[in-house]
Parts: C-alpha cells; sequence; structure tokens
C-alpha cells in the first residue's frame, strides 16, 4: 500500500479509501491510485480486510441434487444477487441427506469464514437438524419451522391454482402425478390438491409418485393412459409432464381432447413441448433476490424476517382444455 501511496502521489489513507470502495475521493485521484495498483500488481488483502472489519464478504450456500431444475435455476439468482451485491459464494454440497451431513457442511463452511448461510435442502429429515447458534442462516424451500428466515414459492397456492384450472374446465376430478416423499414441496403441493378437491366435493383418486424425472412422468403416463376415466393429470414438475405427454400420445391418448396436463415450475422448454405445457410459473430469480438481500439484513442485524412464500403464477397453453363429450 505505501508502494502504490508513493507512485500515486497520495497518502496511505487514500489508498486504502480506494481499495475499499469508499466515495470520499475524487475520480481524477481514483483513477491514479487505481493505474497504480495495476502498474504494481497490488490486490488488497482480503484476510487482513476481514480481520479489520469483521466481515469476509463471503456466503455459503449448501445444497442437495445439484442437477435439479428448480436448484440450478435458484443458484443461479443467488449467484447473482451475491455478486451484485459485493459477495461471494462458497457452494456447498450435501451427497447424501442426514443431520450429520448437515451439521458437517456447516461446520466446513464456519473453518472456510462464511459471513452467513443459505441452506437449500428442502427434505423432510431435516426437521430435526439443529443449526448453529451465531451464524446467520436463511432457509430455501422448506416446510420446517426454524428460528431463522424462510424463503420459499407459495407452493400450496401453485397447487391449488393447477387443480382449480382443471376444475374449473368441466373435469369431474384431477389425477397428480407427485414428487419424491422427502420433498417437502412435492408434499405441499400433494396436500393442496387433495385438499382441493375435496373442498370442491371431488373424488381423491390414487396418488401416483415420481422422482422428479421425465422417466418418471413417462412410466406414469403409460398406467394412467390405460384408464378412460383419467382426463385430468397434474405433474408436480415440467420434466414428469414432459414424460406424460409422451406416454399418453404413444399410447392414443390425444393431449388436450382427451386428457389434460398441468405442469409445475415453467421450465424455458415448457413452451415448446407438444403440445405447449399449460404449467405454475415459480420466479426462481425472485427467490434468490429474496434470499441473499434476507440473509445479508441478518448478517448486518438489520431486520428479522418473517417466513415469506413468493407467490406463482399459472399459465395457459394448448395442454388444458374441456373434456371431451365423446
Amino acid at each position: 500500500m505505501a508502494d502504490v501511496a508513493r507512485l500515486a502521489g497520495v497518502s496511505g489513507q487514500t489508498v486504502s479509501r480506494v481499495a475499499n470502495g469508499r466515495q470520499n475521493v475524487d475520480e481524477v485521484t481514483r483513477a491514479r491510485v487505481k493505474d497504480a495498483m495495476r502498474q504494481l500488481g497490488y490486490r488488497p488483502n482480503g484476510a487482513a480486510r476481514a480481520l479489520r472489519s469483521g466481515e469476509f464478504r463471503s456466503i455459503g450456500v449448501i445444497v442437495f441434487e445439484l442437477s435439479t431444475f428448480g436448484t440450478t435455476r435458484t443458484l443461479d439468482a443467488i449467484a447473482t444477487a451475491a455478486t451484485a451485491r459485493g459477495y461471494s459464494v462458497n457452494l456447498m454440497p450435501v451427497l447424501a441427506v442426514s443431520r450429520q451431513a448437515v451439521a458437517d457442511a456447516f461446520t466446513r463452511l464456519g473453518e472456510q469464514a462464511v459471513d452467513g448461510v443459505i441452506m437449500m435442502i428442502e427434505a423432510q429429515v431435516l426437521d430435526e437438524v439443529q443449526l448453529p447458534v451465531g451464524l446467520p442462516v436463511v432457509v430455501v424451500h422448506a416446510g420446517v419451522h426454524y428460528d431463522h428466515p424462510v424463503v420459499d414459492t407459495d407452493q400450496m397456492q401453485g397447487a391449488r391454482l393447477a387443480t382449480q384450472h382443471l376444475l374449473g374446465l368441466g373435469h369431474k376430478t384431477v389425477w397428480h402425478l407427485g414428487g419424491p416423499p422427502s420433498s417437502f414441496a412435492a408434499d405441499q403441493r400433494r396436500r393442496s390438491w387433495e385438499h382441493t378437491l375435496r373442498d370442491h366435493g371431488c373424488d381423491v383418486p390414487p396418488l401416483l409418485i415420481g422422482d422428479w424425472s421425465s422417466a418418471a412422468g413417462y412410466d406414469a403416463g403409460c398406467r394412467l393412459a390405460a384408464e378412460d376415466a383419467v382426463t385430468a393429470i397434474f405433474a408436480a414438475n415440467d420434466q414428469m409432464a414432459l414424460g406424460l405427454l409422451r406416454a399418453l400420445h404413444e399410447h392414443g391418448r390425444t393431449v388436450p381432447d382427451d386428457v389434460s396436463v398441468v405442469g409445475f415450475d415453467d421450465m424455458e422448454e415448457a413452451a415448446q413441448f407438444w403440445p405447449p405445457l399449460t404449467t405454475v410459473r415459480q420466479t426462481f430469480a425472485d427467490i434468490g433476490r429474496r434470499s441473499v438481500d434476507t440473509l445479508l439484513a441478518e448478517i448486518h442485524a438489520t431486520k428479522h424476517h418473517a417466513p415469506q412464500a413468493v407467490p406463482t403464477e399459472l399459465i395457459i397453453r394448448s395442454s388444458t382444455a374441456p373434456p371431451s363429450s365423446r
């Protein structure tokens, strides 16, 4: 820093202000200091700055199932929002969901000096995980009640919109292909589907279970295609809906003339399915932004947030229609 100050012809305090992004330096002087930094290859010492300020400008993200659509979109949104606010992201994958694995992930992140943690593991086993005391934490996609803030899609609202849409078209009931039993999101969507049917005085068909994959949707679709009584299906995500569409087509059940199909997520490809898929849109960018903003508020002790449910939106396309009179 002293070398930079001599080359730029300024004080060490001015170099410090520029290095820390302070605004009380005129632009001409700032440019001269930055030019000297480039010439000398000077980089601020992050560790020293953290010791002085007590802030590492880094957040940890604990995550499971990196390959799923919702996880990748939410991670992208978190990284974008964190970068825009001057924070780096330290990703900590959990390979097997267990209380011990999550506890170990928190320990490793603590050793790597993060200011706070966003936890993205929506598995039922986590309702018994003891989260660390003193470390700011925000939980994304969870159905448990923590002392820490929770940010999630309004899963029950989305499933209700999907089921009501199909009933409103005149279908007598709606079949449901749900996600894995371990998933909070899948459980909330299933419960909302069931409650909505009961509220409308409709029979509740047997539940089918998938694993979020299009292959699971195809397998379920082959079973449902053989049932003439099936005229409307709500799939818990778009990827399973894709498999459903293929199975129905192969078994001679036309969508939407014979069977209407609704998905959940509104992945980019949903509009390109054949037919284009009616689905429930989750706003992953909003979830990522809110989770980062909430964590930073916790880090700086400015506000303790109540649980936040991000609204969904029903996107109506060509895969749904009134039941055929044939």
